[in-house]
């Protein structure tokens, strides 16, 4: 009975240390994005380019949807962890792509005045 019980531990441990490092992981992500955001907000305040900084605001609530999203991962149930993974990997990468193609814009602005 210990050596099952030492292997169910050894399974929840090993689980718990997978789920932070993948959490720490998108956390980083997550904070890059809003220190790139902050200067891109910045840059379109100075521009008075309102349709991007309401594009700025819809990103930045995305970023808060993903945290909650990691947040709930803590409480999600071990058969959907992979799932639930896939969705916030899916938003992270959707985000990365709207921020980059917002710094472009602004970037093609700035160039073309």
């Amino acid at each position: 009975m210990t050596t099952t019980r030492a292997r169910i531990e050894a399974v929840a441990a090993g689980v718990s240390a997978a789920l932070k490092a993948y959490a720490d992981s998108v956390t980083a992500q997550v904070q890059n994005g809003k220190a790139t955001l902050d200067q891109l907000e910045a840059q379109a305040k100075s521009e008075g380019a309102t349709a991007e900084l309401s594009v700025i605001e819809r990103l930045k609530a995305a970023q808060q949807n993903i945290s909650s999203k990691l947040q709930d991962l803590k409480a999600t149930h071990k058969s959907n962890i992979s799932r639930a993974q896939a969705d916030i990997d899916t938003d992270v990468a959707r985000l990365k792509a709207e921020i980059d193609e917002i710094g472009a814009k602004l970037k093609l602005q700035l160039s073309q005045e």
